[in-house]
This record gives structure tokens, C-alpha cells and sequence, in this order.
């Protein structure tokens, strides 16, 4: 089964430190040797992205950033293989540093009943 970890964590006016990014590519490279790890990415600020919105009369507006009302932010994301859900919860605890992860299935498009499938 494939799930995607969601990774939050309160609005930050810094890029990662050296250390940081050095810890977090040795776990992608050891994810990603092991097969458990699919793809992964960090996320710019939310200062350099825009909020699209369609009303329901069909209008789009476009906003630009940085998002004032932000009390957590997306910092990124992974796409993860485990076989069971207890799985992905272990595997998405060793990305855990200050963050939180929102951890959910994956369904192959076309799904019907929401659940994921082995693609």
C-alpha cells in the first residue's frame, strides 16, 4: 500500500540548517535504498505561494502570500511503501523532528471505495 506523510509544523522564518538537511538526507537515502521511501520534498514558504479559490458561482480568485491567519504550515511531504498501516505510523516516526505528520492512504484513481490498492 502507498501512503503520503504530510508534514506540518508552526510558521518558521528560516531555511533548515546544515545539520538538519544532513540528517534528513541520510534517512531519504536509506528510505529510498530499502524501498520504503517512494519520493519526498521539502516545501518553500508560504510568502512565495498564492491560495487559488472557486466560489460556487464559479468565480476564481488568486491571493498571494504569505497568509497572516497561518498558524501551521506545510514543510513537506513523503510518499511511503508499508504494508499495513502500523507500518506507515513507524516509518513516518523517524521523520518526526519538531514537526507534525498528517498520515493518510493512497488510492489508485478511479477508486470507488476510498481504500488504498497496491499499485
Amino acid at each position: 500500500m502507498r501512503f503520503i506523510s504530510i508534514f506540518t509544523h508552526e510558521p518558521i522564518a528560516r531555511p533548515p540548517t546544515e545539520a538538519e538537511m544532513a540528517s534528513m538526507g541520510k534517512l531519504i537515502e536509506e528510505g529510498m535504498k530499502a524501498g520504503w521511501l517512494i519520493a519526498t520534498e521539502g516545501v518553500h514558504f508560504s510568502a512565495t505561494g498564492v491560495r487559488v479559490h472557486k466560489s460556487a458561482g464559479g468565480k476564481v480568485t488568486v491571493t498571494d502570500g504569505p497568509f497572516a491567519e497561518t498558524k501551521e504550515v506545510i514543510g513537506g511531504y513523503a510518499l511511503l511503501k508499508a504494508a499495513t498501516k502500523d507500518e506507515a505510523v513507524e516509518l513516518t516516526r523517524r521523520f518526526l523532528n519538531e514537526v507534525r505528520c498528517r498520515l493518510k492512504p493512497l488510492s489508485k484513481m478511479g477508486s470507488r471505495t476510498g481504500t488504498s490498492r497496491q499499485l
